[in-house]
């Protein structure tokens, strides 16, 4: 009873919260400009700032509601506007499940995904499958093809309330209204290395929520005055000023060309910076609020074990050595 009921707390924050950014009745397309790309993240960020299981939740929804738009057919994006004018929430189940992947053969579905965030809490959801010709989309009603969701998998230190779990299908029927576009089209540039900046602006979020609360707390036990305490308020101030500047940077290289080779390595390392910060930022706020952050009921604990572990996205290995070729071939370089 206490999961369904948090499961239901949820999925009204996220129409809650999908609705106060305008998404419901204007939904999210692809930026054409800078200024397109900075009015998408900032409810991210914003969102992210206070909660960040939520705003993974939102990220997912703007991402398959672009992805639809931007490859479904003009009917499809029709009834994908109408299911979100009535509260339809939807996310992007991509993970392959180990041993068990998705496949779809003739109009049946089977094998699973993981880190499928939502499971339970979303109305729809995207999917990769492979199929004969490459991997198709499909956007799943998931009360018409319902999957089996193993909710013992996901035992985490953060991000509990995400709701990431693994869901599996055997033989679900499924409609050649469900499939969005041709074959491969999921993988395609630069929107899917440049739409990795969408979670960034979380996480530049995450780093200015744990300013805020390490600030609060400093205030209400009246120790913010201390010339030790103000210092590490300035380092975190500092942190997430340089977080929020490094989102809004890469959001205008965006507006300048996303086709630029560079462009996937610069979001690359914005994603490295802000990782960083939020790797600081993390010790700075343990180290001014002590023990009481460590706390399950203080505001601060949530945070820094929601942070930790939303920041350990898929191969950040790989993030750097991508940037690091991009600056051996000359296509990043330093500048104000």
């Amino acid at each position: 009873m206490v999961r369904d009921r948090g499961m239901t707390d949820m999925a009204t924050a996220l129409r809650d919260a999908i609705a106060a950014a305008g998404w419901a009745q204007h939904p999210p397309g692809d930026p054409h400009t800078a200024e397109d790309y900075i009015a998408l993240l900032r409810p991210l960020y914003e969102i992210g700032r206070r909660d960040l299981p939520l705003a993974r939740l939102v990220e997912g929804h703007v991402d398959a509601v672009q992805i639809v738009q931007r490859y479904g057919s003009a009917a499809q994006v029709a009834a994908l506007r109408t299911a979100l004018a009535k509260g339809a929430t939807l996310g992007v189940w991509n993970a392959g499940l180990a041993g068990e992947p998705l496949r779809l053969e003739g109009g049946s579905l089977s094998g699973g995904k993981s880190y499928a965030s939502g499971a339970g809490v979303l109305s729809h959801a995207l999917v990769t499958a492979d199929g004969p010709a490459g991997v198709q989309l499909l956007l799943l009603d998931l009360a018409r093809v319902v999957p089996a969701i193993d909710r013992g998998w996901w035992r985490v230190t953060g991000m509990q309330r995400s709701e990431t779990h693994q869901v599996r299908w055997q033989g679900a029927e499924v409609a050649d209204a469900d499939r969005i576009g041709a074959p491969d089209l999921y993988a395609g540039e630069p929107f899917f290395s440049g739409g990795a900046l969408r979670f960034v602006a979380v996480h530049a979020g995450g780093v200015a929520g744990i300013c805020d609360l390490t600030r609060a707390h400093l205030v209400a036990t009246g120790r913010a005055d201390d010339p030790f305490q103000a210092a590490r308020l300035a380092d975190l101030f500092g942190l997430a000023e340089m977080a929020a500047a490094i989102v809004r940077r890469t959001a205008r290289a965006w507006g300048e060309d996303p086709n630029d080779s560079g462009y996937a390595a610069r979001v690359a390392a914005a994603r490295l910076a802000v990782t960083d910060a939020a790797e600081r930022a993390i010790v700075i706020a343990r180290e001014a609020v002590g023990l009481a952050g460590q706390f399950l009921t203080h505001p601060l604990s949530a945070m820094l074990a929601d942070l930790s572990v939303y920041l350990r996205q898929p191969v950040p290995d790989a993030q750097r050595l991508r940037v690091g070729a991009a600056v051996g071939q000359g296509l990043l370089a330093p500048s104000l």
